[in-house]
């Protein structure tokens, strides 16, 4: 099969994260990012004085307006829950509308003459329910009717577009974003019945950073989103074995004291708390662990609980045996296959292990492995790495999809995949 010129220039992709909205055309390499929300705009006086007449903003955007916004928290909208927008949420879907929409826009400026509308895949949470689909189908349709913008569009889920970016067709999957954790089983297509959702994610090592802060005597910082999430990445380490990294810490503070300048102005130094900074890089792991039980009763870890059919997943329950939960789902034959290739994704897995705290703390690869050659006794050869851009993966297999899934290839709900068309299907 000859490449499609077309699409080779107007392939394009969109990562719906419970975060970040990423977005963007196959040629730039690189999806242009934005903030998953949307902040509703009261009529004002200085507004209209300013010549805004729009009624709402989204993205980046919402910085800008949000102080001229009395009724912040009503009018802020942040539509994916856990990577899942609730199905009678207007306003949540009108604000993936116009993210969608804007996105478009905003590539408008990179189109030929001969541009006839994008070739669009969508990625969505695994778990996501079919309203989620369909009102995906319809957004894109109502869309191209006024822009014609989409030429064909089609969703996949997000750890199927992982496997397509690493170009794998057998592996496990684990995708962990802002909103939830993903752990899904992949034979050429998400093995669905074995799939495992955790609700939790990068909001979790967020809000322990946040009381963390507090701890060490910041707590006018946790107001700021942009300082909790910046001493987060810049102070949080994964530990091989908490128990054991604490116990060291604890016994020579000096080693993990660092200080975390947040601006020219604001610096946060832990003296000799320093072993606080491996329960920022735990908590995604295993937030059962006694040592969060204050954190619990503060009421910082409510982590809900999935039900996936009749199935019920703790919200809580430690990664390790989430996955052996994820594997015995499938059958006997492929376990140990799918054990051997373990893909992790997402920026909540691009934790940093720094050379001088060798032995001290680990990258996620690392932790992944010993927790399942503990849990598996080393019966199994695990193996485990990091997708090559792991922020970036999710759209990277939209873009790759968009452009390698066949013209013919017509959209099923029985296979909920294929290309939703134009003149076809809208």
């Amino acid at each position: 099969m000859g490449i499609d010129p077309y699409r080779a220039k107007y392939a394009y992709g969109e990562d719906y994260g419970t975060r970040f909205f990423k977005y963007g055309i196959l040629k730039e390499g690189r999806p242009r990012v934005t903030t998953s929300s949307g902040l509703f705009l009261e009529e004002s006086f200085l507004l209209k004085h300013f010549g805004v007449e729009k009624k709402l903003v989204v993205g980046d955007e919402v910085s800008k307006y949000a102080a001229s916004v009395s009724s912040l928290a009503r009018n802020l909208v942040f539509p994916l829950s856990d990577g899942e927008v609730k199905r009678d949420d207007e306003r949540a879907w009108n604000v993936i509308k116009e993210l969608t929409r804007k996105g478009f826009e905003d590539f408008r400026g990179y189109v030929g003459s001969d541009f006839d509308g994008f070739y669009v895949t969508a990625a969505v949470s695994a778990i996501a329910p079919d309203y989620m689909y369909e009102r995906l189908l319809k957004i894109h349709a109502e869309i191209d009717e006024k822009t014609r913008a989409v030429k064909a569009f089609t969703i996949i889920p997000q750890p199927l577009a992982v496997a397509i970016a690493e170009q794998e067709t057998s592996c496990l999957v684990i995708e962990s974003g802002h909103g939830n954790t993903q752990i899904t089983p992949i034979r050429m297509y998400p093995i669905r019945d074995a799939i495992i959702a955790l609700y939790r994610g990068g909001a979790e090592a967020d809000a322990i950073a946040a009381e963390v802060l507090k701890d060490l005597g910041y707590g006018d910082l946790v107001s700021d989103e942009y300082a909790v999430r910046k001493f987060k990445e810049d102070a949080g380490l994964v530990p091989l074995d908490l128990d054991e990294a604490v116990k060291k810490a604890r016994e020579d503070p000096s080693k993990l004291r660092t200080k975390v300048k947040l601006s020219a102005l604001v610096e946060v130094d832990f003296e000799d708390k320093g072993w606080l900074r491996y329960l920022i890089g735990e908590v995604i792991f295993n937030p059962m662990h006694e040592i969060f039980d204050s954190y619990r009763k503060r009421g910082v870890l409510n982590i809900r609980d999935a039900r996936l059919g009749e199935d019920v997943i703790e919200g809580a329950l430690p990664l390790e045996d989430a996955i052996i939960r994820s594997t015995r789902k499938l059958r006997i034959s492929i376990q140990n296959e799918v054990l051997s290739k373990i893909i992790l994704s997402g920026g909540n897995f691009n934790w940093r292990a720094p050379e001088n705290l060798k032995g001290m703390a680990v990258d996620v690869p690392t932790k992944v492995k010993s927790l399942l050659d503990k849990k598996l006794k080393g019966e199994v050869n695990v193996s485990v790495r990091l997708a090559r851009d792991p922020q970036f993966s999710v759209w990277k297999g939209c873009v790759t999809w968009s452009f390698a899934l066949p013209e013919d290839y017509r959209w099923s709900w029985e296979r909920r995949e294929g290309w939703f068309k134009r003149g076809a299907d809208y």
